[in-house]
């Protein structure tokens, strides 16, 4: 156990970051699960109205510091992927 001032304060710290990025990682982990319901369902306007907002909240986890930008570019990708790929699917069927 931290027995200065400035250890207790990081102890403190980074329990609360952890809690706040965990919260937000459900968050978004949530939001894809849900985006990639979307896609099996194979409704084109959902589709296309759930892809902006999935990447939205991609890019909000960015800029809070929960997610890398690569490993967000690689979500982004791998889900426009999926989209256009259930998009070129649903429109042939």
């Amino acid at each position: 156990m931290a027995h200065h001032k400035s250890a207790k304060k990081r102890i403190r710290q980074t329990a609360k970051r952890t809690a706040r990025n965990r919260s937000l990682r459900s968050t978004l982990r949530t939001s894809i699960k849900k985006f990639r319901g979307l896609l099996t369902e194979s409704d084109a306007a959902q589709v296309q109205e759930g892809l902006p907002t999935t990447h939205k909240a991609i890019d909000k986890m960015v800029t809070k510091g929960v997610l890398h930008p690569k490993t967000a570019a690689r979500y982004k990708s791998r889900l426009a992927l999926a989209a256009n790929k259930a998009l070129a699917s649903g429109a042939t069927a």
